[in-house]
């Protein structure tokens, strides 16, 4: 990988880690609610779990798409159905102690398998894997993409969370955290709006 690439895949790793999609959502939401320290297992399984993902995905999983397209299709479909149910367990709940909905965060391996129906991180690992992992020594190059994209990802998801973190000062009342609730949730459904209409755009 030359050092032209190397600089537009950590561009691109930055911009798509960054920007918002359900990943950071869910951390700004985790991180309001629950606190730093209690997210960190959530933070970690968006990480690992996304790399792991970069890896599979570049190492033979864009294949077995190519033969099966329908399962692709398959899976991005119970992702957004996964989104809507995450959306409607963070729009009804109050904050922690209040006994609705779940009084706990995302586990580690529940943020890692999340990434399998996460829209925006299959459209980011398809994209990686395709516009800069070069033919030639094809493994090597899809590991450093996959390792790229890891150490970019953590700083810039962990700044989610620890934003929801600074905000939870302000949402100290159960009116506002509720408000603030509803609109991560709003948000969390928004964000699967650039699918759909890619996916109407095809069968006009």
């Amino acid at each position: 990988m030359t050092l032209t690439v190397l600089a537009g895949l950590l561009t691109f790793g930055f911009v798509s880690s960054i920007t918002p999609g359900p990943n950071n959502l869910m951390l700004l939401a985790s991180g309001a609610n629950f606190g730093l320290r209690r997210t960190l297992p959530h933070l970690a399984g968006v990480s690992i779990g996304f790399g792991v993902m970069v890896l599979l995905v570049g190492w033979g999983l864009a294949g077995v798409f190519a033969l099966m397209p329908w399962l692709y299709e398959v899976l991005r479909w119970a992702g957004c159905a996964y989104l809507l149910y995450l959306a409607y367990k963070i729009a009804t709940a109050d904050g922690v102690g209040s006994g609705r909905a779940s009084p706990h965060p995302m586990t580690f391996w529940q943020a890692v398998a999340f990434q399998w129906v996460n829209p925006k991180a299959w459209a980011m690992a398809l994209g990686g894997v395709a516009t800069y992992a070069a033919p030639q020594h094809l493994y090597l190059n899809v590991a450093l993409v996959a390792l790229v994209f890891t150490l970019i990802n953590a700083p810039c998801v962990s700044s989610w969370a620890a934003f929801g973190v600074g905000m939870k000062r302000i949402l100290d009342r159960p009116l506002a955290m509720r408000a603030f609730n509803i609109g991560m949730a709003l948000l969390l459904v928004a964000s699967l709006y650039p699918m759909l209409t890619e996916r109407l755009g095809r069968a006009i």
